[in-house]
């Protein structure tokens, strides 16, 4: 059973939390397929261009070493890790925007009516940090994908294209799970020889 999670954005009472919780909470149980539009990777990516460009974060003081993300990488290599172990299918998608086309979405909301509400001043803001985020996208990947749970880096800026490549993946995901309905072997079939024909009748 399908299910899609749309998290808030990064707020201070996060930091109440380990930086993982908010995404663990929400996992979906076995049979179900879970959505995650956030994640524990976007404080990975926020918080470190953050601390790059700004220094600032509102991780707790204590928390912040030299080997912050290096620890913060090895905590996600081991949950991705425990959750394949016990049977969570990973699949990570990256929807890669350029600059231009950013651009030119961020005007879209400025100048279609219908799409005035997904305007932020704070998305203008931090475009002057695009290399920072860059750079903290690259290191993320890098550090995060695996076998178990490998990124899919896909260009964004033909949404059409997007569409394609993620239902693809996940489509081909799928097909490797070599899933099927459950069979009635022949013994339950000769416990209930009119099962079959009782339920076509009603």
């Amino acid at each position: 059973m399908p299910g899609a999670l749309v998290q808030s954005a990064l707020c201070e009472g996060n930091c109440k939390h380990d930086f993982l919780w908010r995404t663990t909470w929400d996992l979906p149980e076995r049979g179900h397929i879970g959505i995650f539009n956030r994640s524990y990777y976007e404080e990975v990516l926020w918080c470190g261009c953050i601390l790059r460009a700004r220094g600032a974060s509102w991780c707790r003081p204590l928390l912040i070493t030299k080997d912050i993300w290096k620890e913060r990488f090895e905590d996600i290599h081991r949950l991705s890790g425990t959750l394949a172990r016990n049977g969570t299918v990973i699949r990570k998608f990256f929807l890669h925007l350029s600059k231009k086309e950013q651009k030119q979405r961020f005007l879209a909301r400025l100048d279609e009516p219908e799409k005035h509400w997904k305007f932020s001043e704070a998305d203008i803001h931090e475009r002057k940090y695009w290399d920072d985020y860059q750079q903290a996208y690259e290191e993320m990947i890098c550090h995060t994908a695996s076998k178990h749970a490998p990124w899919y880096v896909v260009p964004a800026d033909n949404k059409w294209f997007t569409h394609l490549v993620v239902a693809a993946a996940i489509v081909e995901t799928l097909e490797e799970l070599d899933l099927s309905y459950p069979k009635v072997d022949a013994a339950k079939l000769k416990e209930n020889p009119g099962c079959p024909q009782t339920a076509r009748e009603k």
